[in-house]
């Protein structure tokens, strides 16, 4: 990936002396950077709200109580994971309902670890592993509050009015991967 901003970075400053609009590009540059700080300081405190409210819901016993409730629908979609792995998925996908991307991220680890132990394939990447990973990255989403909050910083007058959209697509994108993560698992997988 680095190499990829390498060479864009190389042929922004090509063009711009080919054109003679140095300038211009260290403008570009410079504004660039100062709104990269204020989205990325909007953007902290928007996800230190959320995380907050995950916390306090944490803390109310609410989290537990969806994790419960995703707990029919997990076992159907990783039938052989144990108590300990079924709750760290429980819990990262619990968080990525809540657009809580970062805080899905330490359950999901410890959940991709279990799972990988319990496949027993060592450093191979298992078909529950690689679910988790499918499942991680399409991210069903009931309130996507990193969206909200790019939005809101970029001055939206309702940065939460595009919730209806966010839960189709997720949606949508969330079955199709699962469906071809499970379909790829049986064609050449191991099933574990």
């Amino acid at each position: 990936m680095s190499f990829a901003w390498v060479i864009m970075v190389a042929a922004a400053v090509l063009a711009a002396l080919y054109t003679g609009n140095t300038g211009s590009l260290a403008q570009a540059a410079a504004d660039g950077a100062g709104s990269a700080v204020s989205l990325g300081i909007s953007l902290c405190g928007m996800i230190c709200l959320w995380c907050g409210v995950m916390e306090v819901m944490k803390r109310a016993g609410l989290s537990g109580k969806l994790s419960r409730l995703l707990r029919p629908v997990l076992s159907l979609l990783f039938p052989s994971a144990d108590g300990e792995a079924m709750d760290a998925v429980a819990a990262n996908m619990s968080a990525n309902l809540l657009g809580l991307g970062n805080a899905a991220t330490p359950m999901g680890l410890i959940a991709a670890k279990r799972l990988q132990k319990l496949s027993g394939r060592g450093a191979a990447a298992s078909d529950m592993f690689a679910l988790l990973v499918v499942i991680n990255t399409a991210s069903l989403q009931l309130i996507p509050v990193t969206i909200a909050a790019v939005r809101a910083a970029n001055g939206a007058a309702a940065p939460f009015d595009i919730l209806p959209h966010v839960w189709v697509t997720s949606a949508a994108s969330m079955a199709v991967a699962v469906f071809c993560a499970k379909l790829f698992a049986r064609l050449g997988g191991t099933g574990r």
